[in-house]
């Protein structure tokens, strides 16, 4: 209620809307829809199966706005920063995934996200002028007040359901950030996201159109909490977790890829088999098959079986003769049913289990949020996603235990002890790339008050207590793995506990720490004169030359874990890969460089100033050994 009297045309829209419901699209007449409705030139424009919506070419042309942006270390507030392969990033994720482009393009193994569900009082970036310049948009993004946090005005729009383009706003958020993170997915990459009844009729078609309805998997219904809303008309109790693959054809030839670990429950060895447990599985299969239709006979008792109407037996007779032969089937646990199929333990593990699209043994909301509070009550964080939901994922989508995951929504930091918890339990080395907006906390909420100001501040310190946490776990299970025999298993769980990644690596997006070329509007001779001093001197101010040296690997195509040595007057990345001359410049440094044979050398240009005949020189000498030479 804002006060005011509705007007004759409120009224008269109110009213037609009561009728006509069809006819409206976002609070507004769709006047095709209305026309065609009324069966009047029902004539739809450039008719065809697509979602659109207001702002959709705009939210196009955002995606395809490069990023000057880099990532800056911050060593102080990281875990083993040296060492670690974990990433935790600060900044607004649409500008993170530009950023990463280049140097993570399809190596992501699983990508995690929980967005703004757009219930109405979410707050979230999108462009709510779609005539807004580029400059302009990049100005609003990166707002911040004077202790450098980003402000609320200018990051966060709210989008009530007053909003007269409520989902398109939102799918103008969502459309560029899943684009770019298609990108970044390996040929074998899955994708995850929760979504609740608000979007997930827009989410489920847009997700459709970039990544391909073909390689939609499925829905997971997950039972999100077990309470009851007594005040609703129906009590919502799940969520939808959309899947989809990078490329579903690589996963129909290597379904077991994408299953959860067998467990073994259920598998015994009723007859003592020499090949240990086994489950009877069914015999028949769905659809008539003429060369698996034939009669099987009960050993015990005679008695004859065909497959039922409609059905098929798993295999044709010949097959059928040997698994007999072979003692693989059975006649129920008494040995006076129909035919059943046995399936050894030893099968099941190499193989897994497939898993369903309704999860309700994976805890709710009200187990993320235990979680959270036991680890530090100060949080305050309401209704985060439990760790085992998240750790259900990470099984399917990396079996493999060795990939990267990726969350560009992280929260309260979920994903990441997820990943931490999972690498403990099943052994694996999975890293993760967390990146969250240093989203300023409510001031009244209970995370604010305990000192941390933003979700970014929560989520990481969520990472170090995680950390701490399975130290001392991982120390105690070694204290009992020592008083077992020490066999080669033992020695192996031992040792692969011990060499845990529990660190992590905290970066931050900001301004590139060399100057940008603008183009000059008009005949502004100061203006112009301005930019001419780049060719002098591309570095900021503000510029370090280890956040220089970070800066030039994403820009290069090297990932944030690469290998940085430290050399007087040199930095060699990745062994050779690439040297970067950023401080001084000599001919003893160059003639040092070279020795190290690298690929490709980027300098600063105006480290030779005053001595044209050394970079000269440098250029033939660099093109003789065949090796890339640059100056920035």
């Amino acid at each position: 209620m804002d006060g005011t009297s509705l007007t004759p045309e409120q009224e008269k829209l109110n009213a037609l809307r009561q009728v006509l419901p069809e006819a409206f699209s976002e609070g507004k007449i769709d006047w095709e829809k209305l026309k065609a409705t009324l069966g009047e030139d029902i004539n739809f424009f450039n008719e065809r199966y697509v979602l659109n919506w207001a702002g959709k070419s705009e939210a196009f042309k955002v995606l395809q706005m490069p990023t000057t942006k880099t990532l800056i270390p911050a060593k102080e507030e990281s875990v083993n920063f040296d060492n670690t392969e974990n990433i935790f990033i600060e900044g607004e994720n649409l500008e993170v995934l530009k950023v990463l482009q280049k140097s993570y393009f399809g190596k992501v193994k699983m990508i995690y996200i929980d967005p703004p569900y757009n219930t109405g009082n979410d707050s979230f970036i999108y462009p709510d002028k779609f005539s807004e310049s580029k400059a302009d948009y990049e100005k609003r993004v990166g707002d911040k007040d004077e202790e450098g946090y980003m402000t609320k005005d200018g990051m966060f729009k709210k989008n009530s359901r007053e909003n007269g383009q409520y989902h398109s706003n939102w799918l103008n958020m969502m459309m560029p950030r899943l684009y770019l993170a298609k990108n970044l997915l390996r040929q074998d990459g899955v994708i995850f996201v929760t979504i609740d009844d608000n979007e997930y009729h827009n989410l489920k078609i847009l997700m459709d159109e970039i990544f391909g309805e073909e390689n939609f998997v499925g829905s997971i219904i997950w039972n999100s909490t077990k309470s009851v809303t007594n005040t609703a008309l129906l009590s919502v109790s799940h969520n939808y977790n959309l899947v989809y693959f990078k490329n579903l054809e690589h996963f129909t030839k290597n379904r077991h890829e994408f299953r959860l670990p067998e467990d073994g429950s259920g598998f015994t060895n009723p007859d003592n088999d020499p090949r240990g447990a086994w489950k009877a599985d069914p015999f028949q299969v769905g659809g008539w098959r003429p060369n698996q239709q034939y009669e099987i006979i009960n050993p015990n008792t005679g008695e004859k079986y065909k497959p039922n109407p409609g059905a098929s037996w798993k295999n044709d007779f010949n097959k059928f003769q040997e698994l007999l032969k072979d003692n693989r089937i059975v006649f129920g646990s008494t040995g006076e049913a129909g035919p059943q199929r046995k399936r050894f333990l030893s099968e099941a593990l190499e193989r897994g289990k497939v898993s369903k699209t309704w999860w309700d043994e994976v805890g709710t909301t009200t187990n993320g949020t235990q979680t959270l509070k036991k680890l530090f009550p100060e949080a305050g964080f309401t209704n985060p996603k439990p760790v085992d939901l998240i750790r259900k994922m990470i099984q399917l989508g990396d079996n493999g235990k060795d990939g990267l995951i990726l969350d560009f929504f992280a929260g309260s930091g979920t994903t990441a002890q997820a990943v931490l918890e999972q690498n403990k339990i099943d052994g694996g080395k999975r890293k993760f790339i967390c990146v969250q907006l240093q989203e300023l906390c409510e001031e009244n909420s209970e995370a604010y008050k305990s000192g941390f100001k933003t979700i970014a501040d929560l989520s990481k310190e969520r990472i170090r207590r995680v950390s701490k946490k399975i130290q001392l776990e991982i120390k105690a299970e070694i204290e009992k793995l020592k008083i077992e025999l020490q066999t080669e298993e033992t020695q192996n769980k031992i040792e692969n506990l011990q060499n845990q990644d529990l660190g992590f690596k905290v970066l931050k997006l900001e301004n590139s720490n060399f100057k940008q070329w603008q183009q000059i509007e008009g005949k502004d001779a100061k203006a112009l004169a301005e930019q001419m001093k780049l060719f002098v001197d591309p570095v900021t101010e503000s510029a370090t030359i280890e956040n220089m040296v970070y800066e030039l690997l994403l820009k290069s195509g090297k990932d944030l874990n690469s290998t940085i040595e430290k050399n007087e007057g040199y930095f060699l990345i990745n062994g050779n890969e690439m040297a970067l001359i950023l401080e001084k410049v000599s001919q003893e440094i160059i003639t040092e460089v070279m020795s190290e044979y690298p690929k490709k050398v980027i300098a600063l240009d105006k480290l030779f100033k005053g001595n044209d005949q050394l970079k000269t020189n440098t250029v033939l000498q660099m093109k003789d050994a065949g090796i890339e030479f640059k100056t920035i």
